[in-house]
């Protein structure tokens, strides 16, 4: 889904039971004019930038760090992480990318049993044989 699209669901699934997160409250508290939420919504404009995302995300309840992902970015601090050992990092990447493809063929993840079971856990049990 796109970043603004999601946006958009989320806002909307919110004011269906808070009326306090009507576009224009949103906007408003997050620091962005309601025109601008509008057309990130309607994917007229591209998602802005971090602080604003993360502004959002925090308004929305929804984890920052995906949101900047659904927009294509990474957050300033991850990006610092990688970037002090960029080598480090891009192996670590794709060898979980490796092993969680592996999960899936596997049928082990997404766990059919715990939906919020994260990949590190998953990824824990099998180092440890638990898988």
């Amino acid at each position: 889904m796109e970043f603004g699209a999601y946006i958009r669901a989320e806002r909307v699934r919110l004011q269906e039971t808070d009326r306090s997160f009507s576009l224009r409250q949103v906007a408003d508290r997050a620091g962005i004019k309601p025109t601008y939420l509008s057309k990130i919504e309607r994917g007229e404009l591209p998602p802005p930038a971090e602080a604003t995302i993360l502004r959002l995300a925090g308004e929305l309840a929804l984890d920052g760090d995906v949101m900047l992902a659904l927009a294509g970015k990474v957050s300033a601090d991850l990006r610092a992480i990688i970037c002090a050992r960029p080598q480090l990092f891009s192996t670590l990447l794709r060898e979980l990318k490796e092993l969680l493809e592996k999960l899936k063929l596997w049928g082990l993840y997404p766990p059919a049993t715990a939906s919020n079971q994260s990949p590190v856990n998953l990824v824990s049990r099998v180092s440890l044989g638990q898988i």
